[in-house]
């Protein structure tokens, strides 16, 4: 399992979380591979996906090192522990709770989810290795960078209704990465177009690859 500094360095070289949630195991799994193949580095895949638990078992046995999977909506202790048995090797969560202590306990770097200066003290407190914003587009851009000012230590990934437009207009803001779930994985996870999946996967690299080579690799 990678420890915070590891995760930090990957938030940090690939500035994408692709957020893996559909209904349909087998289309989440499939998701999961194509992305992969995109060079998607950082891949989630929500708990709220049927059979998650084996999709991302299934993922870590067949992809190699050069892809790392998350695991998603990790809400209560028990979500952590089934998440790190089926290979996650990072924890998500929506918000503050139970799912988050559980994952530091067990050596698990976390995106904890927060959207106020209070929650986002309260997650770096709990042990979070990043904030993540959510939902971000309550506030957009300008409020990261409003929430950066008094706290530009924080390393935030804005998630929630981050588009590619919307992704880099965060990471000018200061965010160490974005996630996104249905601007990039649209209906693939649910049976849907991978051809598609492919050449929005690509669309995203490109913003985040770009703005991360523009200013030397992301934020603090």
């Amino acid at each position: 399992m990678m420890d915070s500094t590891d995760f930090l360095t990957l938030l940090r070289r690939h500035r994408l979380v692709a957020v893996v949630r559909g209904d349909d195991a087998e289309a989440a799994l499939r998701t999961v591979h194509t992305l992969a193949e995109e060079g998607v580095a950082l891949i989630e895949v929500t708990l709220t996906t049927p059979d998650a638990c084996g999709v991302l078992a299934r993922a870590a046995g067949a992809l190699g090192p050069a892809t790392v999977l998350g695991a998603g909506s990790v809400v209560t202790a028990e979500d952590a522990r089934r998440a790190r048995d089926a290979g996650a090797g990072w924890a998500v969560t929506p918000a503050l709770g139970a799912g988050v202590s559980e994952a530091v306990a067990l050596g698990m770097p976390v995106l904890a989810g927060a959207l106020t200066p209070s929650e986002t003290v309260a997650a770096l407190e709990a042990g979070a290795t990043a904030v993540k914003l959510f939902p971000a587009s309550v506030g957009g851009p300008g409020y990261l960078r409003a929430l950066r000012a008094p706290l530009p230590h924080v390393p935030f990934v804005p998630v929630g209704g981050v588009d590619a437009e919307a992704a880099r207009a965060y990471l000018a803001a200061g965010a160490v990465a974005v996630g996104v779930g249905g601007p990039l994985v649209g209906d693939a996870a649910s049976g849907g177009d991978q051809a598609a999946l492919r050449e929005r996967a690509r669309a995203f690299r490109r913003v985040c690859d770009t703005d991360a080579a523009a200013d030397g690799g992301g934020a603090a």
